[in-house]
């Protein structure tokens, strides 16, 4: 009986330390499997966000087409498209010129969209740096906690954004992730699980979105601040309509 104990003590603190063991890329690695995300390298993604229609074109080749359409008052269809090679704007199918300044601005409003749509695929990318950060409970539920930057080569022109996501360490799924942004005067934000759906084996999910009520909390401390009802809901972030198809 004294072995056997020491036996199931010795088996436990195994279990425990091969936990600990899980690197950032390990827990991204899971994370993009469980989610279905691995799939979206090789799919055409539809969606309905804020009015606007959105629409992916990606293939494993690493070639990719993102569109937002929308439709003015007077009836025009704006196409903003973005390819590997750069943007184009097109009005009622025909190539609008727009100076270069407004194209950034475009490409990048589009860009993050599809971005967010479809996390966690994007975070191996070559330009994405992971790092383990020390585990964190929310609402009684386990979390590794993944803090993600970018390079500045490959890392677009929002390079020094900083992203945390809170992954269940049961599931391996994300449910609640923040960053902090510099654009429009910078700002801090932390988005927490909405809904969720699964679309031809891929996972999409709406969030609330919360800003904090005090500038002085930091990214790594947000979750502490929702927990102690510290921040402010401004927005939610709800995709619609979402269609998929997996390419051959």
């Amino acid at each position: 009986m004294k072995y056997l104990s020491l036996f199931l003590l010795a088996f436990l603190f195994s279990c425990k330390t091969s936990e600990t063991k899980l690197t950032a890329q390990q827990v991204i690695d899971k994370t993009i499997v469980y989610s279905g995300a691995d799939k979206v390298a090789n799919s055409e993604i539809s969606f309905n966000f804020r009015d606007k229609e959105y629409v992916a074109l990606r293939e494993t080749n690493g070639k990719f087409v993102l569109i937002r359409n929308q439709i003015t008052e007077e009836g025009e269809i704006i196409s903003d498209i973005v390819r590997n090679n750069g943007f184009t704007r097109e009005v009622n199918a025909e190539e609008f010129p727009i100076p270069d300044l407004m194209a950034s601005k475009y490409s990048n409003s589009v860009n993050s969209v599809h971005y967010f749509s479809v996390l966690p695929h994007g975070l191996n990318d070559k330009a994405v740096n992971k790092k383990l950060l020390k585990a964190a409970t929310i609402k009684g539920k386990d979390y590794y906690k993944v803090e993600v930057t970018f390079s500045e080569n490959g890392g677009g022109e929002d390079f020094e954004d900083i992203f945390i996501y809170w992954i269940g360490k049961e599931d391996f799924l994300i449910d609640y992730l923040a960053y902090s942004y510099h654009t429009n005067g910078g700002g801090k934000r932390f988005r927490v699980l909405k809904e969720q759906c699964i679309i031809n084996g891929i996972r999409f999910v709406d969030y609330h979105n919360y800003k904090s009520l005090k500038k002085t909390v930091s990214l790594n401390n947000i979750d502490k601040a929702f927990e102690n009802n510290e921040l402010k809901k401004v927005s939610e972030i709800v995709l619609k309509d979402i269609e998929v198809k997996i390419l051959q």
